[in-house]
């Protein structure tokens, strides 16, 4: 399918492009290595990995199950080779104290910069081999120009230099997926076995490693069948012997299985979690279903477990991230410096990707669409090179459509699956200016080729990185909060800062920057609240003077916990997301998280603390009453101990608090409130806290 002037011999090709693909992967890595060495866990890698060793020792995929097993068992298999203790596996009593499990054997039981040192090296291994393969699918599908432009465009890229050594699936799943689509061209095209395996092949692998690639099995599946029925009945493969419509359409449906039964594979051919084969989730399937508030959906996920279509924990997984990821997470979001609640307006991932890209590669990316759309036009066009790239882009759009109706808490990298599927129409721009006589058009390319690479490559902490439209990494957060900007990976500089500066002084800070406890344990810190006794008096107020470690990308207006008493001041230091104040500060909506999640750890424990758990929430309440959930917990609190007065008080206030905007969550806390009032309290179930999802 690559175009004429690129067809040398054989052997030279393939060697010096092996050659190439390497060094380029190779480059990646480093540079990746290099820009990320001051990066700590992301506050997901701990969960992830302590999960991923549970599922190679023990054949039990209980922990984590809101994402496939791939990736955790890929790093997972280095981890329990190399040494790694795991507390015996035990019930949870729901998502906080399966995290909690989780982030206590990684960083208490082991020794936790080693587990990221090993886990580092497992994911660069991992994607350095999925980078490989996708550029091995470019080359079959449009040549080996545009493979190595493409490579070229993501060695660059800073987004994808953060992602490269963390243990989440974003980018694995965004190269499998890109890979399936490319593999997608040749096997609709020829309908031969070996592309057609391949395709399924990389389809099942991304089905594996994260539930946003069902996306991409259902465009597969739909261009695979318009192809079928509407290609000429001749295969495009010469000499090949013609296919009828039937045919094809069993092959489409044998690459659909093949997926299937690798995503079977990956939890090991058992439908249930774990060898007992009853449930032991941290909340019901049944449950976690009727959390979706989708019928359609319901019915989906119903038919799926009543089929045994899929393993029971990709389809726990599945509702979870129905229910998170589509319908909504209740976070606050700034976006475009404005304020919004559980996702932003439909136009803010294309905004973005044209943020988090560097100029230059966007530039790039323009020039492929421009070049696409006059080859369309021209009148030598190659009608299968055309079609391939076509369905590139068919396969952007509809994923950029998925999330537009979805939850935008992730940020950029929910959006990967678009970046790298537009960085191959940037591959395109490259071959061609690079292999044509256009002296312009080289001119242009080379120069956004340089630009990117001088504002792109220097930066660390690619995490934060933004481009200059907005102006750069420093300035992101005062337009943006989601999870593109920041996820906790300043941890090991504030540790460092705390024992150089505060420590020596004898100074216990307020850390409102998302640190785990047992890893705030495991860096040695000390903070205020880690000794309530000790610690009484001074939060007995929220005026406090001392020093707050807070999160840049949190301090945008909120509609609840809103720390209007740091947003105009000057940090004393400062640390990419990371932010040192010190002084006085009224400090309510800082102290308020901090005490809510600790009233969590001790509501949902092993062995639960309710008396200790209503403290803390009354005084999180206290401190800052506009997070509604706190009273949703305290009103399930004293519906456990059959206080019909004080659960209805705490009902109450979570109504009073509630978004206006959200009358369907308003509608089910007043629904509460009249069980409350009117049945016996033990008939009665909790009202579930949004905020657990």
């Amino acid at each position: 399918m690559a175009p004429a002037g690129l067809r040398k011999s054989f052997v030279t090709r393939l060697s010096v492009f092996c050659t190439l693909l390497v060094l380029l992967v190779g480059a990646a890595i480093l540079r990746s290595a290099q820009a990320t060495h001051l990066d700590s866990f992301t506050f997901d890698e701990a969960y992830h990995i302590a999960a991923g060793v549970s599922y190679v020792r023990h054949a039990d995929f209980r922990i984590n199950p809101e994402h496939p097993p791939l990736v955790k068992l890929w790093v997972g298999s280095f981890i329990a080779a190399t040494g790694f203790h795991l507390d015996d596996l035990r019930p949870f009593a729901d998502k906080v104290d399966e995290r909690d499990f989780a982030e206590q054997d990684v960083y208490l039981h082991n020794d936790f910069n080693s587990v990221q040192r090993r886990a580092r090296i497992a994911m660069w291994a991992l994607n350095g081999l999925l980078l490989v393969l996708l550029g091995f699918a470019l080359r079959r599908a449009f040549g080996p120009g545009v493979a190595l432009g493409t490579l070229l465009f993501l060695a660059i890229d800073p987004t994808v230099a953060a992602h490269l050594p963390v243990v989440m699936t974003d980018l694995p799943v965004s190269l499998l997926a890109a890979a399936a689509v490319v593999f997608s061209i040749r096997a609709f095209g020829d309908w031969s076995w070996p592309d057609l395996a391949a395709c399924s092949g990389a389809l099942g692998l991304a089905l594996a490693t994260k539930h946003s690639a069902p996306v991409f099995l259902i465009f597969i599946v739909l261009t695979g069948a318009l192809l079928a029925l509407f290609q000429p009945a001749s295969s495009e493969r010469a000499g090949a012997p013609e296919m009828s419509r039937l045919a094809r359409l069993a092959r489409l449906l044998a690459v659909v299985a093949g997926s299937l039964f690798l995503l079977w594979g990956a939890y090991f051919l058992h439908f249930a979690e774990s060898h007992t084969g009853r449930e032991v989730f941290n909340r019901p399937l049944a449950d976690k279903i009727a959390d979706v508030h989708s019928p359609v959906s319901h019915a989906i996920l119903n038919a799926m477990t009543f089929l045994h279509l899929t393993p029971r924990a990709y389809i726990w997984g599945l509702a979870d991230t129905i229910r998170a990821g589509v319908e909504g997470r209740y976070i606050p979001i700034l976006a475009f410096g404005r304020s919004y609640l559980i996702t932003g307006p439909k136009y803010f991932f294309p905004a973005m990707i044209a943020l988090k890209l560097p100029i230059g590669l966007s530039v790039l990316v323009l020039i492929g669409l421009v070049l696409v759309a006059r080859r369309c036009l021209a009148s030598d066009r190659n009608p299968a090179y055309l079609r391939g790239l076509m369905i590139v882009l068919a396969a952007a759009g509809l994923f950029l459509l998925v999330l537009a109706s979805g939850s935008t808490y992730g940020g950029i990298r929910h959006a990967l699956p678009v970046v790298v599927l537009l960085s191959i129409v940037a591959g395109v721009a490259l071959q061609s200016a690079f292999s044509g006589k256009s002296r312009p058009l080289q001119v242009v390319v080379a120069v956004a080729l340089v630009a990117a690479a001088l504002a792109a490559l220097p930066v660390v902490r690619p995490w934060e990185y933004f481009n200059q439209i907005i102006g750069g990494a420093g300035n992101g957060y005062k337009y943006f909060s989601d999870e593109g900007l920041d996820l906790s990976q300043r941890s090991r500089e504030l540790a460092a800062y705390y024992h150089q500066v505060l420590e020596p002084a004898g100074e216990i800070p307020l850390i409102g920057y998302p640190v785990l406890e047992p890893e705030r344990k495991a860096r040695g810190l000390d903070w205020l609240g880690r000794d309530p006794e000790r610690d009484g008096a001074r939060l007995s107020s929220p005026e406090l003077n001392g020093t707050v470690f807070y999160s840049a990308r949190r301090l945008g207006k909120r509609p609840f916990w809103d720390p209007a008493g740091l947003r105009n001041r000057v940090p004393t230091a400062r640390f990419g997301d990371l932010l040192v104040f010190r002084g006085r500060c009224d400090c309510g909506p800082i102290l308020a998280p901090g005490l809510y999640f600790h009233a969590l750890s001790k509501i949902y424990a092993e062995k639960p603390d309710l008396a200790a758990g209503e403290q803390f929430l009354r005084q999180a309440l206290s401190f800052d009453a506009s997070a509604f959930f706190v009273n949703i917990e305290l009103g399930n609190l004293e519906l456990k101990r059959g206080s019909r007065e004080q659960a209805l008080e705490a009902y109450s206030g979570a109504l009073q608090s509630a978004p206006s905007n959200d009358p369907e969550m308003r509608g089910l806390i007043e629904e509460q409130i009249q069980r409350v009032s009117s049945q016996p309290l033990n008939k009665i179930p909790d009202l579930r806290n949004p905020l657990l999802e």
